[in-house]
């Protein structure tokens, strides 16, 4: 096994045993960049010589026998929205001046530094990580590793294609409405959104309580790792939640029985593809037959689509307000949205978020009886690349075809997607699975015991 193919674990096990360093998993992890970035587009920045510097760094600490964190050495990308020291951060767009200070990380940014870990470069997103495609003015369109003819999906496409081709073993993707789910479903990858608060954030996003970030990895394992470096509170963030008081990794193995799971096939109102619907029936069977109670059951909402729509708009807006020069260089699909967010009130956004607050209380109650939900990540799987939505679908938006995904931001629960199988064509399937809010490692365990169990 290559050092491209090996996961997080893997990699810090034989960094233990001396059978590979931190050098030679950067260096062919960059290798591997060079070689198939120029077809996926997932990268906006690499820098090999800073990666190395990191890399060298961590291969003294291992042979002194005093390895800094849970993954030092190991490589990682992260996405475009994340302020890096050193680094610029641009968000996909032609607004942001490259030509200043950047000296300040992110907490997500500062947690993964302080464990070790080698930050091979930057991933692509759509400009403000604005829509569930990865394609901007900036950086052009991100391809889908599985298919490059189909879309990543977004906003932390780069990332997905990253983890999905081997370059990187692992990343941190955002997630404002299914940002790291939506791409994990179409690349065949784990994607995770932790409750909110539970990652800090910095600056504080204007898409506020829907603003999530999570990890992005080829397990489940690898994901619960790096919940363990990044879920500590960050004094710039005022959202913070108060670090766990059990490890990510070590909860995996707690016992399920007596888990009481809800499956919903279409939440009530969603359109769900026919193959994708069969693909996800099969692996609800495997899961039931394999021990785990599973009972048919929605969760008794609406389709909030309008009010997650106005909450987006005018957090848009928010944004681009104070970027000069904004209206005249961004993506167009953005600047409708910016317009929308422009148009509507406070009272108006007020109303949108007691929507939101009215479906947190039906989601709670609803886990009162099921622990767990079951749905799929997304109706359908990747389409053309290019496009924010499929090509001759007569849909008017990205919230169209993520009808799974956006609702439990509103509810700040966590909520992972991990591969269930394939289309007959060869693309990825995802199942979500979605718990009550702080329930973060209940979601990781069940995530880690069906992973097994869909893995045969």
């Amino acid at each position: 096994m290559t050092p491209t193919e090996m996961t997080a674990v893997e990699l810090v096990a034989a960094y233990g045993a001396g059978e590979l360093s931190p050098v030679e998993a950067t260096d062919a992890v960059i290798d591997r960049i060079e070689a198939v970035d120029g077809e996926y587009n997932a990268f906006c920045l690499v820098d090999r010589e800073a990666a190395l510097v990191q890399a060298r760094a961590s291969e003294e600490r291992w042979r002194a026998g005093h390895p800094q964190g849970l993954l030092d050495g190991v490589p990682i990308s992260i996405k475009d929205i994340f302020l890096t020291e050193g680094w610029p951060t641009l968000r996909g767009s032609r607004a942001v001046d490259p030509d200043q200070a950047w000296d300040v990380d992110s907490p997500v940014a500062a947690r993964l530094r302080a464990d070790g870990m080698v930050f091979v470069g930057k991933t692509t997103t759509p400009e403000l990580a604005w829509k569930g495609v990865t394609d901007s003015p900036l950086t052009g369109i991100t391809r889908n590793p599985v298919d490059p003819s189909t879309t990543a999906g977004g906003s932390s496409g780069g990332a997905a294609a990253a983890v999905a081709a081997g370059m990187a073993p692992v990343a941190v993707g955002t997630d404002g409405g299914g940002s790291v789910r939506i791409p994990a479903s179409f690349c065949g990858i784990v994607g995770f959104k932790p409750t909110h608060g539970r990652i800090s954030m910095f600056p504080a996003s204007p898409f506020g309580p829907l603003a999530h970030a999570g990890p992005m990895t080829r397990t489940v394992e690898d994901a619960a790792l790096l919940m363990d470096i990044l879920s500590m509170p960050d004094p710039r963030d005022p959202t913070s939640l108060a670090p766990p008081t059990r490890t990510f990794r070590g909860e995996l193995a707690r016992d399920l029985t007596g888990l009481h799971v809800a499956w919903s096939r279409d939440l009530g109102w969603a359109r769900v593809d026919d193959e994708v619907g069969r693909v996800v029936d099969a692996a609800v069977e495997r899961i039931a037959a394999a021990g785990l109670a599973v009972d048919a059951a929605d969760p008794g909402f609406a389709d909030p689509r309008e009010p997650f729509e106005l909450l987006w708009a005018t957090g848009a807006a928010t944004l681009l307000r104070g970027m000069p020069g904004a209206r005249e260089t961004i993506d167009p699909g953005l600047g409708r949205v910016w317009d929308e967010g422009e148009a509507s009130s406070g009272v108006e956004y007020l109303q949108a978020r007691a929507v939101a607050a009215q479906l947190g209380i039906t989601m709670g109650a609803f886990h009162e009886q099921h622990n767990l939900l079951l749905t799929p990540t997304m109706p359908i799987v990747a389409f053309e690349a290019g496009h924010d939505v499929p090509p001759g679908s007569g849909m008017r938006g990205w919230p169209d075809w993520t009808p799974f995904t956006y609702p439990f931001n509103m509810t700040q629960q966590p909520a992972i997607s991990i591969p269930c199988g394939t289309t007959a064509a060869g693309l990825p399937v995802g199942l979500q699975i979605v718990g009550p809010r702080h329930s973060d490692d209940l979601v990781l365990a069940a995530a880690r015991w069906i992973e097994s169990v869909l893995a045969g």
